[in-house]
């Protein structure tokens, strides 16, 4: 073995696909109306038979559409958190690394990493129903009105995404 190899190490620069949604980049080109639309959807057909309901629509979705992408970032930090904390931690047990990979490219691999990657999708569920609560509350609708809608809009948009694994994508790229 060559003297200047030993104790080096190469370091893989592959992200989480979560974590990718928030590096700008042509994806948003996509995401954005992808969310706004999916958002604007939901709240319409939950505020029933609500008249003037396209104007309130377009008058708040966007809105809607804001906080829903920062319910989803704090999912995400929780997430980036454990995989942070795993790194500095520099445990060499194969289950650690299990439940930090895990959280970061295949939660199914682990029962702890899908119970951790389940509580962000769960935390930022519940952020979305509280910011959206709150708007659609200031926006003129009654608590009980906007309660439905906001948990509609929390069930429906939270970010399922954190579940997709990651590893299955990039199993299936070379790297030279």
């Amino acid at each position: 073995m060559d003297k200047r190899s030993k104790g080096t190490r190469l370091y893989n620069i592959m992200l989480p696909l979560w974590l990718l949604v928030f590096i700008p980049s042509w994806l948003w080109l996509v995401l954005i109306p992808l969310n706004y639309l999916i958002d604007r959807v939901v709240l319409r057909w939950s505020l029933g038979d609500m008249p003037e309901k396209g104007v309130f629509c377009r008058k708040h979705t966007w809105k809607i559409c804001i906080a829903g992408f920062t319910s989803d970032f704090i999912g995400a930090m929780l997430m980036l958190g454990v995989f942070f904390i795993g790194a500095l931690i520099d445990d060499e047990s194969p289950l650690f690394d299990d439940i930090v990979g895990g959280v970061g490219f295949n939660p199914f691999t682990h029962w702890l990493a899908f119970v951790i990657v389940a509580a962000a999708v769960a935390a930022a569920g519940l952020f979305i129903y509280l910011l959206d609560r709150w708007i659609l509350k200031k926006a003129g609708l009654s608590l009980e009105q906007a309660k439905k809608s906001a948990l509609r809009l929390a069930v429906i948009t939270a970010p399922y995404l954190f579940f997709f694994p990651s590893s299955v994508i990039y199993n299936t790229w070379s790297v030279i």
